[in-house]
């Protein structure tokens, strides 16, 4: 999968009944995101759309979300329920003498469905609030950097972090799996290696279908890396 055609290719397990909206809008609109986010805003064409990441100034992730341009002059974000106001505070945090205007369009708090909640797990895409704690996880855990950050783009909030991690080859001190559970599995359960100690924990499972997400610990064979986000 490549950035440009990630947003259709993830359609299935996202929900957009739950979903929270911002837009940015103004003659100053695409350069300020440009300088704010990790994905490649300029040859973005109206109508179409890209994952990006929104970091802190330390390269911790605020938000997870999709990029869509509206307009010459306007764009749309969008991000699991409950975080659009996060993510307009983030966005709004930096705009200063700039002709752009943010709002959060639609906030929602109503959960995935049972059944995209399941086909994310088994896709192997981190959600908000489950894989990804806003300021304190880092984008390399979560196995969809290649998709949402454009390394050829200039300088934005959290970069340095990012592009010192790829330039080593540093691998993440855990990444996310999917793994296969019993139907006792429960997300915060913690998994252990062949000698007890404990190498990673549950953050989401799917109901009923003997999947779930889990970080696990580097250097440890368990559950597989969605290929795909590779």
């Amino acid at each position: 999968m490549n950035t440009d055609n990630a947003v259709t290719e993830t359609a299935a397990f996202i929900d957009d009944r739950a979903r929270d909206v911002i837009t940015v809008s103004g003659a100053d609109a695409q350069t300020y995101l440009q300088s704010q986010i990790a994905q490649e805003v300029r040859d973005l064409a109206v109508g179409t759309a890209r994952w990006t990441l929104v970091l802190d100034p330390t390269g911790k992730i605020d938000a997870l979300a999709r990029l869509r341009r509206t307009s010459n002059d306007e764009f749309v974000l969008d991000t699991d329920a409950g975080f659009g106001a996060a993510l307009l505070a983030r966005i709004n945090r930096f705009k200063i003498r700039v002709e752009a205007e943010t709002s959060l369009a639609e906030a929602v708090a109503e959960a995935p469905s049972a059944e995209h909640e399941r086909r994310r797990i088994g896709a192997g895409w981190p959600r908000m609030g489950s894989e990804i704690e806003p300021g304190s996880t880092i984008p390399a855990t979560t196995g969809v950097v290649v998709l949402t950050v454009n390394f050829e783009k200039g300088c934005y909030p959290g970069q340095e972090l990012v592009e010192r991690m790829d330039s080593r080859g540093a691998d993440a001190p855990r990444s996310l799996r999917v793994i296969e559970v019993n139907d006792c599995a429960a997300v915060g359960d913690s998994l252990h290696g062949a000698d007890g100690s404990n190498v990673g924990t549950v953050t989401s499972v799917a109901d009923d279908d003997g999947v779930a997400l889990a970080y696990i610990k580097r250097g440890v064979d368990l559950g597989r890396t969605p290929a795909h986000f590779a």
